[in-house]
């Protein structure tokens, strides 16, 4: 969002960043990230969706295992 705001040039850096609370340096390398491949940023986002993914569906097949030694113990 911050890099979209920047490359609409509608407020100056130091506006954004006040708007923000964000160094402007920091927005002007989004910003130079942004346009020079959007894809780039984007895909570097779906392989950690990917990773966050995998240890999501560990930590639900770890639950259940818990929920099905909780419920054997409760019958012992």
């Amino acid at each position: 969002m911050v890099a979209l705001e920047a490359i609409r040039e509608q407020q100056s850096l130091p506006e954004l960043a006040s708007r923000f609370n964000i160094h402007p340096t920091q927005i002007s390398n989004w910003d130079r990230a942004f346009l020079e491949g959007p894809e780039h940023v984007f895909a570097k986002n779906s392989s950690k969706d990917k990773k966050s993914e995998k240890e999501l569906d560990q930590l639900y097949q770890k639950i259940g295992k818990l929920e099905v030694e909780k419920d054997f113990l409760k019958k012992a």
